[in-house]
């Protein structure tokens, strides 16, 4: 990521960072310790305000950008007890070909490999959902799979 810092005189100093695609996040700091924070969509677009912080404000949301309370993890590094297994969470949109299949009719096992261990529905959590649950868009499926499978089931939600 390429960052551009830029002094603007008698307000403080302008920082713009690269996002891809050509857009930007541009962050002017104030002398008075005021943030504004900014979004380019494009070299040759107007910036379109975000929101403004204070200066407690802004390095409360610096520690939670760096990491300071939660550490990250290389998911590709993660070993769990699952051996080759993860957990994902999919949520199944409008136009899934799943919306309005039962588990057993879609072929979710068969034909991914991922084992469907949870549905959220709202606010109910349906635990090891058998092969007549009827999905629903805005289900949130929980899946237990290899990397592959996951990737397979996610080109089928």
């Amino acid at each position: 990521m390429t960052v551009y810092e830029t002094d603007i005189p008698g307000v403080g100093r302008k920082f713009e960072l690269e996002t891809g695609g050509g857009s930007r996040i541009v962050v002017l700091l104030h002398h008075d310790g005021r943030r504004e924070v900014f979004r380019r969509p494009s070299p040759d677009a107007d910036s379109e305000k975000l929101f403004d912080l204070d200066a407690r404000n802004a390095r409360q949301l610096g520690s939670i950008l760096t990491g300071t309370n939660f550490e990250t993890v290389d998911v590709a590094e993660l070993e769990v007890p699952l051996g080759e297994a993860i957990i994902e969470w999919w949520e199944v949109g409008e136009d899934s070909t799943l919306a309005g299949e039962s588990l057993g009719d879609a072929h979710v096992r068969r034909e991914t490999g991922v084992s469907v261990i949870a549905v959220q529905r709202g606010e109910m959590t349906i635990p090891n959902p058998d092969s007549t649950y009827r999905i629903q868009p805005g289900d949130v499926l929980v899946t237990m799979g290899t990397r592959e499978q996951q990737a397979a089931f996610e080109a089928m939600v």
